[in-house]
């Protein structure tokens, strides 16, 4: 029996990783959309359409009536990530932008079987002054209640709920916290804000200088994105992951300055002496820089430092590696739900980075040279 799944955000970290990850099991026809085209899959197709233009939608979805599963992992964020995450007119946007996709789709769709809903960690609310820490506990959990405050995880979510009302469909709804993967021009993802910075200092011969400013160490989690396309695919059969939800990390916990060895010898470099630099203010003014080292190595990379790392990557890798902005205490995530639910994948973060930088390497994203 084939299965074909459709994988909205087919250019972002997780929606590229999901598009693998299901191409590469028999038995599964793979359909991706995106207003911007992503690498090519083998054995997926690709559709460019934007998910805020209603007509378009309608006559894209109406013809998928083939689709069994769907994966929801496309996402719109304000330039400067965080202030649009309390804005209600992207709330809205982000919520009309499924029910665009959804609605045709639903209607042609009668062999749907499952959804798979990618949120986060906002769920819980800490970004919201309204909740904060002072409103959840840690570890965050997948049983605590709903803490009600304004986000579109919600607004989504409900959504589906009721669109699942009579029918015989499944969902599952994923929080993993900050993801780490090589997909360009993305919102969120740190590792290529950090490549770009690695490449430029390496060219200059000068050492992997740690850019993060604050002078405690932060406890963090992360999740491979490939590791979260593969719980992607487990809970899109799996009987205990029919209309659950689930946290989801690498199953460990690291600190930058204990990881940050581990990229430099990745990348053929020595760690230097911390240095603060802002990859969203001073990464940008670099773009002759970098221009050259991609004419010189043959890179496949956008010679913008903005258009290939994406500016909101920019913003997140200063929050991501800064301990300025250091919490009450470290917002951790369990992961028992999910262990317990029969997915059992994980991975060291210090591997996870090693695994990253060498494929960037061994892709020509990024200049490759020996380790040290």
């Amino acid at each position: 029996m084939t299965r074909k799944v459709l994988v909205a955000g087919a250019s972002g970290l997780v929606g590229h990783a999901a598009m693998e990850e299901f191409a590469a099991r028999p038995g599964w026809g793979v359909v991706g959309v995106s207003r911007r085209k992503p690498a090519d899959v083998a054995g997926a197709e690709f559709v460019s359409v934007d998910l805020t233009d209603a007509p378009a939608c309608e006559r894209v979805f109406s013809e998928m009536s083939d689709v069994t599963h769907v994966v929801y992992a496309a996402l719109q964020e304000e330039p400067g990530l965080m202030p649009g995450w309390l804005d209600p007119g992207l709330m809205d946007r982000n919520a009309a932008m499924l029910r665009n996709l959804f609605e045709p789709l639903s209607r042609v769709a009668e062999g749907l079987e499952h959804v798979t809903l990618l949120h986060g960690t906002k769920a819980y609310g800490l970004h919201h002054p309204s909740v904060g820490y002072a409103g959840v506990k840690i570890p965050l959990r997948e049983r605590e209640p709903r803490k009600e405050h304004p986000n579109f995880y919600f607004l989504q979510e409900d959504y589906l709920r009721e669109k699942q009302r009579g029918r015989k469909w499944a969902m599952t709804v994923y929080r993993p916290t900050v993801i780490y993967g090589d997909a360009p021009g993305n919102n969120m993802n740190p590792t290529l804000a950090i490549a770009v910075y690695a490449a430029l200092l390496r060219e200059r011969g000068e050492p992997l200088s740690f850019p993060g400013q604050g002078n405690a160490p932060v406890l963090r989690e992360a999740v491979d994105a490939n590791l979260v396309a593969r719980a992607i695919v487990w809970g899109a059969t799996a009987p205990e992951a029919r209309n659950e939800t689930f946290n989801l990390t690498n199953g460990d916990v690291f600190i930058w300055e204990n990881v940050w060895p581990a990229i430099a010898q990745t990348l053929g470099m020595e760690v230097g002496a911390p240095k603060p630099f802002s990859f969203a203010k001073d990464l940008p003014a670099l773009d002759a820089e970098w221009a050259a080292i991609v004419d010189k190595y043959g890179l496949n990379a956008s010679k913008s430092v903005v258009e290939f790392v994406g500016y909101n990557s920019l913003v997140y890798a200063d929050v991501m590696l800064s301990s300025a902005m250091r919490s009450p205490i470290p917002a951790l995530n369990s992961t028992i739900k999910i262990r317990q639910a029969g997915f059992p994948d994980c991975i060291d973060t210090e591997d996870m980075f090693r695994v990253q930088f060498e494929k960037l390497q061994g892709g020509g994203v990024i200049p490759a040279f020996a380790r040290r």
